[in-house]
């Protein structure tokens, strides 16, 4: 692992193992859309590997201009676009055209694409690695070829990555016990927003302000949907509930939750919403629940929190470790435990106000997108300091 510390003042960074940036489809994406513009704004170039054949979303479209968006580079990589090859592919193209660029720092985001990270090793760049959870363990990758191919990636990263940043506790205490490798804890960030009122929801959906429980993800058996779907149908209440979110794999299991939710009117699946719909979504739910099985460091849960939202999460530590006692814990996959839960907020009003009214403050005053930025970039750098910081937000300079 290098040890330099890099002091030229403009760096020049690329991104590998995102789908499309800009984008809100996924964690990684998200993710790279808020964080790549700030770093420009702080005088780097930042080039973003996009994969052929991904869109940018409507809402993005006029924000990419001649191949950049909010300055950040957009490159696209040779991808073959069948399930199970884009990915691979794409991260293989881009760390060979990363090891050929004059680029200081190679930044892979996950671990399957980390298998390719050897080749830009081989031309001597610094390459920085951010586990965003530990993918294998997902239940679409828990056999076969996928989950080798993974854990694979996630042993090139512990053994040749120059550095590895991780975003929560447990992720950085499995690979200290798994491969002896210290880590480096950056949790997400989030801004501050405004809320809005109820209009488009209206008129799309028929909502209106804390009328509906909110939940708002990808929809894949990880994410717990099925749980809060059954939690729900045991529940006394005339408020609706909103699935808000698309899949990105296959459809079985959205049909799975749709036979679940059977022929109840209260129970609206949305589709994938961004932009105005979203931001309505989060200003105006009662409550918010994320029933996660399994998460690495979840924007939805920061995001909702944000908006001042009274949050139930399950109990997994990347969900318990963020929320402390700010949010509603409820056993993990356990569907009567959930259903006391949401039985319990829809008949006190007066406790769901109260985590609302503490919600926004805390969440936006410990995870703030600046500091994440900032610490990123000390990462790049080889800063010794940033190694021995955890999820303190202690104000760091502009760098």
């Amino acid at each position: 692992m290098s040890s330099n510390y890099i002091r030229k003042k403009q760096l020049k960074i690329v991104m590998i193992g995102h789908k499309v940036v800009p984008s809100r489809r996924g964690g990684i994406e998200l993710v790279l859309t808020t964080m790549c513009p700030k770093m420009v704004k702080r005088g780097h170039q930042v080039t973003c590997y996009n994969r052929s054949g991904d869109k940018v979303e409507n809402e993005y479209v006029n924000t990419v201009k001649n191949g950049t968006y909010k300055g950040v580079k957009l490159k696209k990589v040779l991808t073959i676009n069948k399930k199970g090859l884009a990915a691979m592919t794409s991260s293989f193209s881009a760390a060979i055209r990363a090891a050929f660029g004059r680029y200081d720092i190679v930044h892979f985001h996950a671990e399957g694409p980390c298998t390719a990270l050897w080749i830009p090793k081989l031309f001597r760049k610094r390459c920085i690695v951010t586990i965003h959870g530990l993918d294998w363990t997902r239940d679409k990758w828990k056999s076969g070829f996928g989950s080798k191919y993974i854990k694979f990636g996630e042993k090139v990263a512990a053994k040749y990555a120059d550095e590895i940043i991780v975003l929560s506790k447990g992720v950085q205490d499995y690979f200290k016990q798994t491969y002896g490798r210290d880590t480096i804890l950056i949790p997400n960030g989030v801004s501050r927003p405004e809320n809005v009122e109820a209009d488009l929801i209206t008129k799309k959906f028929g909502l209106h302000k804390d009328d509906y429980i909110c939940a708002l993800s990808r929809l894949t058996e990880e994410k717990g949907i099925h749980y809060l779907i059954e939690a729900y149908q045991n529940v006394k209440t005339d408020k609706k509930l909103v699935i808000a979110g698309d899949t990105s794999d296959t459809d079985d299991y959205v049909m799975k939750l749709k036979k679940l939710a059977g022929n109840n009117p209260n129970i609206i699946f949305t589709g994938f919403v961004s932009g105005r719909t979203l931001e309505e979504l989060y200003s105006n739910a009662y409550v918010y629940v994320l029933p996660s099985k399994l998460e690495g460091m979840p924007l939805s849960l920061l995001e909702a929190m944000s908006y001042g939202n009274c949050v139930i999460g399950s109990d997994i530590a990347e969900i318990a470790d963020v929320v402390e006692d700010k949010a509603i814990l409820f056993k993990k996959a356990n569907v009567e435990d959930l259903k006391e839960k949401l039985q319990m907020v829809c008949d006190d009003v007066e406790l769901v106000e109260k985590y609302k009214s503490e919600a926004s403050g805390y969440i936006c005053g410990r995870y703030n997108w600046e500091d994440v930025v900032n610490r990123t970039v000390e990462v790049y750098r080889g800063k010794k300091s940033c190694k021995e910081k955890l999820v303190e937000n202690s104000s760091v300079a502009s760098i």
